[in-house]
């Protein structure tokens, strides 16, 4: 089963915490100064609140933080953090298992290796 992929406001609420974090700022703090509750923007951050395009900018502005460039992270983390992972290690691993099962190898048999 495939992994589910984050919604976009979990992604959103994760790069704004990680900055908040990173200025070693409180909610109480950020939330002010961007004029929204306290409760309203840590639910922002859990991504349980999908937050209007003008909170949005409320609160980049409270962190410093432009628009674009926390688009930018957001897509970054979708793009690279959740893409999907394919493991060589264990795709080779079942090839080996195959190829330790096969019976006879003739002269002169040929073994192609993707990577």
């Amino acid at each position: 089963m495939a992994e589910k992929r984050p919604l976009l406001r979990t992604v959103v609420g994760e790069v704004l915490r990680r900055h908040r974090q990173e200025q070693r700022r409180t909610l109480a703090e950020v939330a002010k100064e961007a004029n929204v509750s306290v409760p309203y923007l840590s639910e922002v951050e859990r991504g349980r609140k999908e937050p209007s395009s003008e909170v949005l900018a409320a609160v980049c502005d409270s962190l410093r933080l432009g628009l674009p460039d926390l688009l930018a992270e957001v897509r970054h983390e979708l793009t690279f953090a959740y893409a999907p992972v394919i493991r060589l290690d264990a795709a080779r691993l079942e090839l080996a298992r195959r190829e330790t099962r096969r019976q006879a190898h003739r002269p002169g048999d040929a073994l192609l290796l993707a990577a």
